[in-house]
């Protein structure tokens, strides 16, 4: 026990930290390889005599459950755990039922508090559950997935999704606290590490040039785990930090971090939500060459932006064309339909994130529906 816990103290020691400047409410990153091991030691330094609820979802229980429970057990955290079916759908009215009975059912306290282990789903999901038990209890995020890492879990954003549309029904509720164990990516396979990459390789298509600029020279050693996959968490991290303390719930500039998104959210729809067809990061993948070559048909960004950022995506291997989603979409009416309920209309108006160039996307507000229209009619004719 002393060993584990003398390498719990090392790894500690070795990884990154990036703060959340919320007031009251701030609250620590911590990111580094193997951390999921000393979970319970800071959890119960952090929260005294408080038990636990851990949600995760049935792949990552198999894989992560035990060792966070170990790691609960040698601090003497007391907890219960309840484990959803994973997949988008999980994000239902249903599962958000089931967990709070669950919680309640164990007679888990408003003091007590909530974990999120595993990807964005586990996370959206748990944190609005966090937000509404008794009115709000306690939420810690242990992301398991890139994306979540690198951009769910941070932020403060929880939802469940409608037949209207994603994420439509969920509230503002940070975590105390974000644990980012980058050894846990070893686990996922490939297609899932690519798709969270999409939201790396966002922060710098958005606001950081230089950034991008390294990822087009180290993304191999992201993906193979080396330190470099640390740094680019930990830059993500801070480059969504910065954008939340300045605008939490997305008045204005937080909106940038949709970059993609608006395209995107339209194509899982389009989908109905299917996995196998398209997952999150995939979308958001498209959805950033889309705004591209959006920006470029209204003369805002130049041809060779729009291939660089596009060769990019490319090259790591994630989709970046219409073409590339198996199966036929539904026609332009039906993405216009859920473009319109993106969470960025206002008074019935578009808003989308364009761009002037590499790492210099802004909200744009008011975008003609025409306009729209008539380019992802072009995209989707063969």
């Amino acid at each position: 026990m002393t060993d584990l816990l003398d390498q719990d103290a090392a790894n500690m020691a070795e990884h990154k930290s990036v703060q959340v400047e919320l007031g009251e409410r701030s609250y620590k990153i911590d990111i580094g390889r193997g951390l999921l091991a000393g979970a319970g030691q800071q959890i119960a330094a952090m929260l005294p005599k408080a038990r636990v609820a851990i949600v995760t979802d049935e792949a990552v229980a198999r894989l992560h459950l035990g060792a966070l429970q170990d790691s609960l057990d040698a601090a003497g955290v007391g907890y219960t755990s309840v484990a959803i079916p994973s997949g988008e759908s999980s994000k239902s009215y249903k599962q958000f039922e089931r967990v709070c009975d669950a919680i309640l059912e164990a007679r888990l306290e408003r003091g007590d508090a909530i974990i999120a282990l595993g990807g964005g789903v586990v996370g959206d999901l748990s944190g609005f559950v966090a937000a509404s038990v008794r009115r709000g209890m306690t939420f810690i995020q242990i992301p398991t997935t890139l994306l979540a890492q690198v951009d769910s879990s941070v932020g403060g954003k929880t939802a469940i999704n409608s037949r209207f549309g994603k994420n439509l029904i969920g509230a503002f509720y940070q975590p105390v606290w974000v644990l980012a164990d980058t050894a846990v990516l070893d686990t996922l396979p490939d297609r899932d590490f690519r798709a969270g990459y999409a939201e790396v390789a966002k922060y710098g298509l958005l606001g950081d040039e230089p950034f991008f600029a390294w990822l087009e020279k180290n993304w191999r050693a992201v993906f193979a785990g080396g330190p470099e996959r640390d740094e680019a968490v930990a830059r993500s991290c801070q480059a969504k930090a910065d954008v939340v303390a300045a605008d939490e719930r997305e008045s204005g500039r937080r909106a940038l971090l949709n970059l993609g998104h608006t395209f995107g959210h339209a194509l899982e729809a389009a989908v109905e939500f299917e996995t196998i067809r398209l997952v999150h990061g995939e979308g958001v993948s498209i959805g950033m060459v889309l705004a591209h070559e959006f920006s470029n048909r209204l003369g805002l960004i130049s041809d060779l932006d729009v291939e660089r950022a596009t060769h990019h995506l490319r090259e790591v291997g994630l989709p970046t064309r219409l073409s590339d989603i198996p199966g036929q979409l539904p026609p332009v009416d039906t993405l216009m339909d859920s473009i319109a309920q993106d969470k960025k209309v206002s008074r019935g108006e578009l808003t989308f994130i364009l761009t002037r160039g590499i790492g210099q996307a802004f909200v744009e507000k008011g975008v003609d529906p025409a306009e729209v229209r008539a380019f992802l009619d072009e995209k989707l004719t063969p």
